[in-house]
């Protein structure tokens, strides 16, 4: 039996939701990896919806959990009904939704709070000991709730291949560990047996993110 691995997903698009190649990525190295992908989101109203060619928001209102199954291809399940009983770890992947949608990092950085939905589910995985990957932004959902845990976001030193950089520095600032890394390469922390990468914190050829979120899912099942 292969592995049974929680993937949640914050809506459908980069601005307002689930980064949609990292996710597809997320579930087909799941695939590669002989695991099952159950896929969950909240079912809640999205912060916002925006126009993905203009890059502003419109007037639309939009659900959390409808939007994400679009990625899922309709196979998703609330959030609220997941066990953690019958899954053996969970990966998150990024995009904005992770900072508008499944916590307020958006408006309040480090002084933000998390989904009560996604902070159980979280804290679940984590006191069961079972594994948990997180890529591009949402390893700042560990750093809030995990206070010392070390994960990536990829580099500390903003510049035009790291244009999301000053997000390690506020990591710092919650308690967490920092740790610099390229987009290909992955962080664990065998403690809170979390696996981090930092997926499009970096402006890098989308094959190289491809790569690197395949090294944080291969390092999840093997853990699992």
């Amino acid at each position: 039996m292969g592995k049974r691995v929680a993937v949640v997903l914050a809506g459908c698009g980069v601005y307002d939701g689930s980064e949609i190649h990292e996710a597809s990525a997320v579930l087909v190295h799941l695939s590669r990896e002989g695991a099952q992908a159950e896929v969950f989101a909240p079912n809640i109203s999205q912060m916002h919806v925006v126009d993905h060619v203009k890059g502003q928001p419109t007037p639309e209102q939009r659900n959390v959990l409808v939007e994400s199954a679009r990625i899922a291809r309709g196979n998703i399940k609330d959030l609220a009904q997941l066990d953690v009983k019958g899954l053996d770890a969970l990966i998150i992947p990024g995009g904005f939704g992770v900072a508008k949608n499944l916590s307020t990092w958006a408006t309040q950085g480090k002084n933000c709070s998390v989904c009560r939905e996604v902070e159980d589910v979280l804290r679940a995985f984590h006191a069961a000991h079972k594994p948990i990957g997180l890529c591009c932004i949402s390893p700042v959902l560990a750093a809030k709730l995990f206070p010392g845990c070390e994960v990536t976001v990829g580099h500390d030193t903003e510049c035009e291949k790291w244009p999301y950089a000053k997000t390690a520095e506020s990591l710092r600032e919650l308690g967490c560990k920092h740790v610099n890394s390229h987009v290909s390469e992955i962080h664990v922390d065998p403690r809170n047996r979390l696996v981090t990468t930092s997926a499009f914190m970096c402006n890098a050829p989308i094959h190289e993110i491809h790569d690197g979120i395949g090294n944080m899912v291969k390092e999840v099942v093997r853990l699992a």
